[in-house]
C-alpha cells in the first residue's frame, strides 16, 4: 500500500509538494549563506575595527546589485517563455542588449571616452531604462495590435533590430582607439561591479510593483501559457494579458540590463534549472523558485570566483558560458525553436 497520496492542487502528490519546498528552503538558505560569505569572509579589515562596518556596507551594495539582477533576470525570463510558449528564447531576443551596447557606443564614438565616463547619475541612468522600454513598447505596439498580430512576427523583428544594432556597434568599435576600446569594454560585460547605489532608491520601488503586479496575475499567466487558442477559449482576453505581460518583462529586462549590464543567458539558466526543480506550472511557485535560483546562482557564483579561485573578473563571462552552453544543449537536444 502506498503513502503518497494524491492531491487535486498544484502538485499531483504530496510528495511532491513536501519536495518541493525542501528543495526552495535548501536554495534560500544556500543563497543566504553565499550573501553572508561575501559580507563578512576575507575581509581585510579586522572585526574589532571601526572600518569593518563600512567595509560590509560597501560589499551590501554588491549583494543588493545581485538581488535585483536576480529578480529581474528570473521573473522576466520564466514570464517570457510561458507567454510565448518556448522554454528556449529569451527576453533578450527583443534587443535590450543591443541597444544597451549600441547606446555606448555610439556615445563613445560621437562624443569620446570623457563623455561616456560622465554618462553617469539617475537620468543616464533614466534615459537607458526609458529608451528600452519604449523601443520594447513600439515593437508590441506596431507588432501586436495592428494588422499583423503575430507573436512569432514580433520576436522575428526583434531579432532583426537586435542583429542590426549589434552590427552597428562592431563597426563603430573598430574604428575606437585602443584606450577608448578598454573603457567601452568594461562597461560592456555585465557586473554587479556597474551598479552604481544611487539608483537603489528608484529601481526598488519599482521592481517591488511589477514583482506584485507578476504575483497577483500568476492565474492569468498560467492560461496564457497554454497558448492562444486556449486562453480564447476559456474567456481570456488574450492580446490583453500578452501586452501586459511583455511590459512587465520590458520593464525588468530593461532595469536589469541598465543597472548592471548586458547577461543575456543568465535568465535561461535560472529558468532551464526552474522547470527541473519544481514539479507544477503554476507560475506562484514557478516564480519563487527561479527568484531563489538566481540569487544562488550569482552569489554563489561570485563568492568561488572571488574568494576561492581569486578571479574576480571572469564571473559574468563563466555565468553565460555556462547558460550557452545549456541553451545550445536544450537546442540540440529539442531539435528546434
Amino acid at each position: 500500500m502506498t503513502t503518497d497520496k494524491r492531491i487535486v492542487h498544484d502538485f499531483k502528490t504530496v510528495h511532491e509538494q513536501r519536495k518541493y519546498w525542501l528543495i526552495l528552503g535548501i536554495i534560500v538558505v544556500l543563497g543566504l549563506l553565499a550573501a553572508f560569505g561575501l559580507l563578512v569572509y576575507n575581509n581585510p579589515v579586522p572585526v574589532t575595527s571601526a572600518s569593518f562596518i563600512p567595509v560590509v556596507r560597501r560589499r551590501m551594495n554588491a549583494i543588493i546589485a545581485m538581488a535585483i539582477a536576480a529578480v529581474c533576470q528570473s521573473l522576466a525570463t520564466v514570464a517570457f517563455q510561458s507567454v510565448t510558449t518556448n522554454r528556449v528564447i529569451t527576453p533578450s531576443l527583443l534587443g535590450f542588449e543591443a541597444l544597451y551596447t549600441s547606446l555606448h557606443t555610439g556615445m563613445l564614438y560621437c562624443f569620446g571616452g570623457g563623455a561616456l565616463l560622465s554618462f553617469t547619475g539617475t537620468g543616464a541612468f533614466g534615459l537607458q531604462v526609458v529608451a528600452m522600454v519604449v523601443l520594447t513598447l513600439i515593437l508590441y505596439g506596431w507588432l501586436l495590435t495592428g494588422k499583423y498580430g503575430n507573436l512569432q512576427f514580433m520576436l522575428l523583428i526583434g531579432i532583426i533590430i537586435g542583429s542590426g544594432l549589434r552590427s552597428l556597434s562592431t563597426f563603430m568599435r573598430r574604428l575606437l582607439a585602443p584606450s577608448e576600446f578598454d573603457i567601452l569594454q568594461a562597461r560592456l560585460f555585465g557586473s554587479v561591479n556597474n551598479a552604481d547605489p544611487e539608483y537603489f532608491p528608484i529601481v526598488i520601488p519599482i521592481i517591488l510593483i511589477v514583482v506584485c503586479l507578476f504575483f497577483m496575475n500568476t492565474n492569468r499567466l498560467n492560461v496564457l501559457s497554454l497558448g492562444k487558442d486556449v486562453s480564447t477559449n476559456l474567456g481570456m482576453d488574450y492580446q490583453k494579458g500578452l501586452i501586459f505581460t511583455l511590459i512587465l518583462v520590458s520593464i525588468l529586462m530593461s532595469i536589469s540590463t541598465a543597472l548592471v549590464g548586458p547577461m543575456t543567458f543568465f535568465g535561461f539558466l535560472v529558468a532551464t534549472l526552474t522547470y527541473q526543480l519544481t514539479p507544477t506550472f503554476n507560475h506562484k511557485y514557478l516564480f519563487m523558485m527561479a527568484i531563489a535560483l538566481g540569487f544562488l546562482v550569482l552569489t554563489g557564483a561570485y563568492f568561488l570566483m572571488y574568494h576561492v579561485f581569486n578571479a574576480q573578473g571572469v564571473v559574468s563571462v563563466i555565468i553565460e558560458l555556462i547558460g550557452g552552453g545549456a541553451f545550445l544543449i536544450l537546442i540540440f537536444k529539442k531539435g528546434s525553436l
